[in-house]
């Protein structure tokens, strides 16, 4: 069995929490989400993050709006809407139900 296989499962799964926390605490690019992932140790590329965008954008969890940028092109910048909030919310809670029950049983001996 692949390791790396199953460690990169692991983080896709909590990908979509991950990027929605960051939105919580403001509205970002998607290179500072990135940013924010690299430093927490949680790598990804931009080739994983774009789509997941795009499709929290289409399933109404997010929003976005363009600012101009003094070096360089206009920015996309997303944030959360109220549907997204309650979607966090919910997963933060499902999180911290599932962060127990695996401390619980993996921490047994």
């Amino acid at each position: 069995m692949n390791i790396e296989n199953t460690k990169a499962q692991m983080r896709k799964g909590v990908l979509e929490f991950c990027i929605l926390s960051v939105l919580k605490i403001q509205d970002a690019y998607t290179s500072e989400i990135l940013e924010t992932l690299k430093e927490a140790k949680l790598l990804v590329v931009e080739g994983t993050v774009y789509p997941l965008l795009t499709r929290l954008k289409n399933d109404g969890l997010l929003l976005y709006r363009w600012e101009e940028s003094t070096s360089g092109p206009p920015r996309k910048y997303y944030g959360l809407t109220d549907e997204g909030k309650e979607f966090l919310n919910e997963l933060g809670s499902t999180w911290t139900e599932l962060s127990d029950a695996v401390n619980t049983i993996t921490n047994k001996n």
